[in-house]
Order: C-alpha cells, then structure tokens, then sequence
C-alpha cells in the first residue's frame, strides 16, 4: 500500500476501501447482470423476458445506484484526500454510470416497462438486445473504476 492511500498514523484511508468496494460491489453486480441474468432473461424468451425485467429492474435500480453513488463520492472524497488522481479518475467513471443511465438507458427502461409493448413485436426483441449492450457500458465502466482503484490502493 502506498504511503498516498494511508492516512496519518499509518491506517489505511477509509474513503478510498469505501470507493474500492463500492466500485467493486458495483462492478460485479453489472458484470452478472450483462453476462449472466440478461442472457437468460432473454434465452427464456421475449414475453418470460419482459416479464422478470420489471422486478429485476426494480431491485438493481436501488442496489446499483447506490453503489455507483456512494462509490464515486468515496473515491472523490479519497482523491481530495491526496489518494491520487487514480482516485479522481476511478470516482468519475464510476460516478459517469449514473448520467449514462438516465440519458441513455432510461428510454429504453422506460419503453420495456410499458405495459403497452406486445410481448411477441420485433420492437420488445430489439429493445432487450439493445437493452444489453447499453448496460454492458456500466461493466466496463464499473470494472475500470474497481481496477484502477485497486491497483492505485496497491502501488
């Protein structure tokens, strides 16, 4: 552990394990949901798919907000702490997640959600598909945010 990720008296900085485990816990909540959850949400077929997205959408909302909220404050509070910019630059991927999201995702949350998409349309088939490749973009955002935290923690 480097002498920047320490506090004085030698302890190690509370923010920076904070945003570490945040953006871990973040992190590997995303890399499941893209690589394990979606697809066999999908594989079960559109109309079981649509139909587990809304609960899950609802729980992973709650978890992952919080996550990516508190993890980008810890990292940016470690930063300012003199952690390193390896802490600025981890907060600020991990913190990108949230406006990606309501920009970019929530659209198509929103359309998946509609109670009016007929299980059975090309559009709910295409919507899941690009449903999955947007939140891919959270676990690569998540996973650089945990790693470069990580190795930074290390040097």
């Amino acid at each position: 552990m480097s002498t920047r990720s320490r506090r004085r008296g030698g302890r190690p900085d509370v923010l920076a394990l904070l945003a570490i485990v945040a953006a871990g816990f973040f992190a590997g909540a995303a890399v499941y949901i893209t690589f394990v959850e979606h697809p066999a949400r999908t594989e079960a077929g559109t109309a079981a798919a649509l139909a587990q997205f809304a609960p899950s959408y609802r729980r992973a909302t709650r978890m992952q907000a919080s996550l990516a909220v508190a993890g980008c404050a810890a990292a940016l509070g470690a930063w300012l702490g003199g952690a390193g910019l390896a802490f600025l630059l981890g907060g600020l991927l991990l913190g990108a997640v949230v406006p990606f999201t309501l920009v970019v995702i929530y659209p198509v949350n929103e359309r998946l959600l509609d109670p009016a998409l007929a299980p059975d349309s090309f559009e709910a088939v295409e919507l899941l598909a690009r449903w999955g490749w947007l939140h891919t973009v959270r676990s690569v955002l998540g996973t650089l945010a945990f790693l470069i935290e990580v190795i930074a923690f290390r040097a």
